[in-house]
């Protein structure tokens, strides 16, 4: 039987120990605002600012408690900072040369809304339509024991604002950051949307490790002459078989082949062209630089690219657990503060889950949650543990009488003054 005044406890330990990470060097004022909204986006499981101001349970009006928070999400300063101290305290120890680096981007979309700071056109990929709202772009690294998605890097950007380039430059400036921190270890993923000559080029510059989906229209230099990568995908049929277990259980039996080649804009690199039959009814085209000295290169960039999937669940999770495209806050900083404290709290849940199988707290927040299916896969692998963990954290946290104040540090007392001796 679980102790719940125990497990309230527990919960607000970890919450404890992972603020004080983020928050280190800062002053009380913003380490005090970062705790309570870490706090309250965890319990309410909502970035309505009602709801996290209820989850704190003050004793002051609801009204003065939401004003603080929306003032401090609109005047939040320490953005650098903040990005440093969870980078330093919390991916430092899972990213290595090894980990794979999923970069994608996504879009928030506010069809309702008018009054928002910096509102702009977005491409909505659920409806396949133009709506209103933001673009967003996510880096995750995947944990090394669960290959659960962390997040690394997240931006979320207006192109009305005044130092808006394009695109492309926002990309570049995820990827710059994650080089700065981590240099050449992991393995960069994108989808196809980034085949363009202007990333190769960052990567080649860079020295560093990528898989980049080909699209249908993209030239190569084969054996010293260019052609449309289809007419050459043509003459091969797969050497590789695998078989693939998707995300419902079905097991796909894939054909796999790998040709050598170049781009025409960079002829001196060395390529690998990667021909995965079996997902649809035309290949899928992978372009690496990774480098084996045996005959499963082919094997491991398909596997790579496979788990580019990660960071799909990660967004859905987003949207769907915290309701993040529900926000109600108006001014872009508020915006941009919001959603990098929900990615935040996500990659609490990505160390937790690392620790499934060996933390006996969080097998009993897995116990609390009560999967309908169990946490497990037929492989007895760990499914995507973010919703269990979630779920746990608001059964938990819903259970405590007071909020987290208790937790925070008090007050530094006031000196006295010093009696003046003649």
């Amino acid at each position: 039987m679980l102790n719940y005044s125990r497990m309230v406890y527990l919960c607000k330990r970890e919450m404890m120990i992972f603020c004080e990470k983020l928050g280190k060097g800062m002053k009380r004022p913003s380490y005090k605002f970062l705790c309570n909204m870490l706090y309250g986006l965890m319990e309410s499981q909502s970035c309505h600012l009602t709801k996290i101001a209820r989850a704190l349970k003050e004793k002051i009006t609801l009204k003065k408690t939401v004003e603080r928070l929306s003032e401090g999400l609109s005047g939040f300063a320490e953005e650098n900072r903040l990005r440093n101290n969870y980078i330093h305290a919390a991916i430092n120890q899972i990213v290595d040369r090894n980990t794979l680096l999923l970069v994608d981007d996504s879009d928030v979309t506010k069809p309702c809304s008018h009054a928002l700071e910096g509102l702009c056109e977005v491409y909505d990929g659920s409806t396949g339509q133009i709506g209103d709202g933001y673009p967003t772009l996510e880096i995750t690294a995947l944990s090394p024991k669960h290959k659960m998605p962390i997040p690394v890097y997240s931006q979320l950007y207006s192109t009305k604002e005044t130092d808006f380039i394009s695109q492309p430059n926002e990309v570049f400036k995820g990827l710059e950051y994650i080089t700065q921190r981590f240099g050449r270890n992991g393995v960069r993923v994108m989808d196809r949307g980034y085949d363009a000559d202007e990333y190769f080029r960052y990567y080649f510059q860079h020295k560093e490790t990528f898989v980049i989906r080909c699209k249908k229209n993209r030239n190569v230099q084969y054996k010293g002459k260019v052609l449309n990568v289809q007419n050459l995908v043509a003459r091969y049929k797969g050497k590789y078989s695998m078989n693939y277990t998707d995300r419902k259980g079905k097991v796909r039996a894939c054909k796999i082949a790998i040709i050598p080649i170049q781009l025409p804009a960079f002829p001196g690199a060395a390529l690998n062209l990667v021909v995965v039959y079996g997902f649809g009814k035309e290949p899928m085209l992978l372009v690496s630089n990774m480098e084996y000295r045996d005959n499963r290169l082919a094997l491991a960039i398909t596997k790579v690219y496979l788990m580019r999937w990660r960071i799909e669940e990660y967004y859905r999770f987003k949207k769907q657990q915290f309701g993040f495209e529900d926000f109600r806050v108006r001014s872009l900083n508020a915006i941009r503060t919001l959603q990098l404290l929900v990615s935040m709290l996500i990659g609490l849940l990505g160390l937790l889950s690392e620790k499934a199988g060996d933390s006996l707290f969080v097998a009993q927040l897995i116990d609390i949650s009560k999967r309908l299916f169990g946490v497990k896969n037929k492989n007895k692998r760990f499914k995507f543990l973010y919703y269990a963990l979630a779920d746990a954290f608001f059964t938990v946290l819903q259970k405590s009488i007071h909020g987290y104040a208790a937790f925070l540090p008090p007050r530094p007392l006031p000196r006295s003054p010093q009696l003046a001796f003649f």
